[in-house]
């Protein structure tokens, strides 16, 4: 057992030092905020720990707000982050969408956003997809981007009966893979491209059958009807209703807004359900994520965001066939 403890340490340390320098690239004249939560006081010490290693000034600031509320107080003190250059948000729930990171990022700060929250009681940081080459999963989104980026219209089906279409007119697509720089001063532990579609126009029928973002893995697919933008119907299965009570928990009827596409990139990742973090970046899959998309490049605010995951997808951008069965596949040349 002792062991076994030692060893899951030693992942956790060598997960943190990815973190720090290879994503977060700290300097040793940045000064550093780490956001946790009581919950994840030991990672983030572990966290802290590395980063020391790099810069003498590193903060901790423990929040009391746990779940998925914990965005509120970072949205209504948007200057906490002001006098860091760095800030890493490793509480159980994404900060990336709130104001406070939002601003921190329009000042030239750097911001990672690694939300901690794992379903098997083992530390995120330990995780093997941790591990995953950033370089390749630039080069993979690259690839679609390429096409995301020339088309208005994207077309989402899967073999289970999930028929999508959604719209990014003026909507670039953007990229997670945890490295900052790459990000343009902003990332996220999730490796993925992601596109902030238009939130009043996706239409058609969701299949969820990975996970539902902090709730789990989906043990039973069922169906989700989407109009205008927004979920309109939710199947009364076990899991939809899970689901259902869970959005009408945020209090807000903006979280039913259709706000994300996300397609996985990282080869490491399985989706389990363990981690949310790890299913919506695993390649093969693709997500919807649903509720405030400002952070991404879209107009919508509301209380939260998540992300509702389905595996093996064909994903057509324009009528051209970019991803077949979770796979990334290059379009023949269309010519004119």
């Amino acid at each position: 057992m002792r062991e076994h403890r030692k060893a899951e340490h030693s992942k956790t340390e060598r997960g943190a030092m990815i973190v720090v320098r290879d994503w977060l690239r700290l300097k040793p004249w940045e000064k550093l905020l780490i956001v946790t939560s009581e919950n994840h006081i030991a990672e983030a010490e572990i966290l802290r720990k590395c980063a020391h290693r790099r810069s003498k000034a590193v903060d901790l600031m423990v929040v009391e707000k746990r779940g998925k509320h914990v965005g509120v107080f970072f949205d209504s003190h948007e200057d906490v982050f002001d006098g860091y250059q760095a800030v890493l948000g490793a509480t159980d729930y994404s900060l990336v969408t709130t104001k406070a990171a939002k601003r921190a990022i329009q000042r030239g700060s750097k911001f990672l956003s690694l939300p901690l929250s794992t379903n098997n009681g083992k530390s995120m940081l330990a995780f093997q997809f941790m591990m995953m080459d950033t370089k390749k999963s630039k080069m993979m989104a690259g690839i679609i981007m390429k096409y995301l980026n020339s088309s208005s219209v994207v077309h989402v089906t899967t073999r289970l009966g999930t028929d999508l279409t959604m719209y990014k007119r003026n909507r670039p697509a953007g990229f997670f893979n945890g490295v900052v720089r790459d990000g343009k001063g902003f990332s996220s532990a999730s490796i993925e491209v992601y596109v902030p579609i238009e939130e009043t126009k996706t239409k058609g029928i969701l299949i969820p059958d990975g996970s539902l973002g902090y709730i789990g893995r989906v043990d039973e697919p069922f169906r989700i009807r989407l109009e205008d933008g927004y979920i309109r119907e939710i199947e009364r299965t076990a899991v939809g209703r899970k689901l259902k009570e869970y959005m009408d928990d945020f209090h807000d009827p903006g979280i039913y807004a259709a706000s994300e596409l996300g397609i996985g990139l990282n080869s490491y990742a399985k989706c389990r359900g363990d981690s949310y973090i790890e299913d919506e970046s695993a390649y093969g899959t693709f997500h919807i994520g649903v509720g405030r998309n400002i952070a991404l490049g879209g107009v919508h605010e509301a209380n939260g965001h998540f992300d509702i995951v389905a595996k093996r997808p064909d994903i057509y951008a324009d009528n051209r066939k970019i991803m077949e069965r979770g796979k990334i596949i290059i379009p023949e040349p269309v010519f004119f």
